[in-house]
């Protein structure tokens, strides 16, 4: 293994073999340094950044990974449009104080003849996981390589996707991987909606219904929580609610466990409410934390 030092992309170390990556990281590791590891996809947005600055506070190091995950698509999904700008996300990791971008092509992510698959068992079967088959096992096989190719410390995750959040908890944990995974809370715009690199994808009149989205689910945990309304009457609310602003097709909004998104029945336990919706051709997902009523 040579010493030879890291590609740059404008202030930014990068490295796109596995081999190079483990080298950089065990120099880190042989001085005592710990290191987080923030996975994305590019398309960075303030979102990410605000996981590479809870990164820096939870590590010495940081490494971002961009990798834009085939396995996680379906064929109908939008693999082939998915934005991606390497350069500008550099330039947006360096100026997060980002030490290391690892961005592997697909070849050495997924080398001929592999096989091997990871599923996260039912809290991958549910919410996302009934109207994207084979979405999780993708992420939830990639994100097992990555966190096994750094050997990183910790993994930092936006709460935007919770489910995902879970699911990677999940694998973690029963594959006795020992990097911690951290949530970190949803990033949004000052009028709620949720960042997220498909948003691009919205036309100004969808853009101006979106926001919507977090306020309904805001009114059902609320509706809930002060006990104005029963788990199943504030759902109901809430999607008529959506429907009638204009999301053309709701796939679910569903009031969960925190813990393992099956169905909360009553709320006497910390819950989450989430949801995914559709404008236009672009899938909104998010969720807000339901808190458990006082004497349950």
């Amino acid at each position: 293994m040579t010493d030879r030092p890291p590609e740059r992309i404008g202030a930014l170390a990068v490295v796109r073999t596995v081999a190079d990556l483990r080298r950089v990281i065990a120099a880190w590791h042989r001085t005592g340094e710990r290191v987080a590891l923030i996975p994305t996809m590019g398309a960075l947005h303030r979102g990410h950044l605000a996981l590479v600055e809870h990164g820096r506070r939870a590590a010495r190091r940081t490494v971002a990974s961009i990798f834009v995950n085939p396995t996680q698509f379906a064929p109908s999904e939008d693999f082939a449009r998915y934005p991606r700008d390497e350069a500008g996300d550099a330039a947006k990791l360096a100026s997060a104080y980002c030490d290391l971008l690892y961005a592997p092509d697909v070849g050495e992510v997924y080398p001929a003849g592999f096989a091997a698959t990871v599923t996260a068992g039912p809290i991958a079967e549910g919410q996302d996981g009934r109207f994207r088959p084979g979405h999780f096992q993708g992420v939830a096989t990639v994100v097992t390589k990555l966190l096994l190719q750094s050997r990183a410390d910790v993994a930092c995750f936006g709460e935007k996707d919770y489910q995902q959040l879970l699911v990677i908890r999940r694998v973690a944990r029963d594959l006795d991987i020992a990097t911690r995974i951290d949530g970190v809370p949803t990033v949004r715009e000052p009028d709620g909606l949720a960042l997220s690199s498909r948003n691009v994808y919205l036309t100004p009149a969808e853009r101006a219904i979106a926001p919507a989205l977090h306020r309904t689910l805001l009114h059902v945990a609320d509706r809930i929580e002060t006990g104005a309304a029963g788990i199943a009457a504030a759902t109901a609310e809430g999607l008529a609610a959506l429907e009638r602003v204009g999301f053309a097709r709701i796939d679910y909004l569903e009031v969960c466990d925190a813990e393992t998104l099956a169905p909360l029945t009553t709320p006497g336990r910390p819950g989450r409410v989430l949801a995914a919706a559709w404008l236009g051709q672009t899938r909104l997902i998010d969720n807000v934390a339901l808190r458990a009523r006082p004497g349950h």
